[in-house]
């Protein structure tokens, strides 16, 4: 698949820097971060709007439904006050960028992001964070249900080990599945390309 660029009808979505996905012992996920700093910033000024999602339950647990029989820590660690649930200090939030809260892992599931991206005419979605198998593979399939075209930035995600796969192994399952039935997979400098080749056709 080869989709269609065109700034301003794409947002950036940036899914769940948070402190505890940050700070992995295992990967160097604040070089990520930074990565992701880089590429939102030249979003920005091509005109793409850039959205962070960050999950967070109710401290009473009133709103975990299953999730809390899946991962039980989550009402401690993901309530809305918990500092392991807070925007990684790193990531670099400007003006004008939306912040998005998410009770479940994608960002469309009892959100507004539809109704957001529908008001500004966004038909399609940059997606990058952490960890790739989890919110943004959940968040690439609901927004393709919708139909919303998909890049999905292969150095700008990690993946978790589950299942007895390494990281490495999980990520590149991620996006074998992802770049064949929901996703145009590219790097981030493919992306860059992309994008900076399209403003420069919009302004000759």
């Amino acid at each position: 698949m080869n989709f269609p660029v065109i700034p301003q009808r794409m947002a950036l979505i940036n899914c769940t820097i948070q402190n505890m996905f940050v700070e992995s012992p295992n990967q160097n996920r604040l070089a990520l971060v930074e990565r992701i700093n880089h590429f939102a910033a030249i979003c920005r000024i091509a005109g793409v709007l850039v959205i962070h999602t960050r999950q967070v339950v109710r401290a009473d647990g009133t709103n975990t439904g299953v999730l809390a029989e899946i991962y039980p820590p989550m009402r401690e660690v993901l309530n809305r006050d918990a500092p392991t649930a807070a925007f990684h200090p790193r990531l670099v939030v400007a003006d004008g960028d939306i912040l998005l809260e998410i009770p479940r892992y994608g960002a469309f599931h009892a959100t507004d992001l539809e109704l957001i991206l529908r008001a500004r005419g966004i038909d399609s979605l940059v997606l990058t964070g952490i960890a790739s198998n989890v919110g943004p593979e959940t968040t690439a399939r609901e927004a393709v249900s919708r139909d919303f075209r998909v890049f999905f930035l292969s150095d700008g995600t990690l993946a978790t080990g589950l299942g007895g796969l390494t990281a490495e192994e999980a990520q590149r399952a991620s996006l074998a599945t992802l770049g064949a039935l929901f996703a145009q997979v590219l790097s981030m400098d493919e992306m860059i390309e992309k994008i900076q080749r399209a403003t420069a056709d919009a302004a000759a």
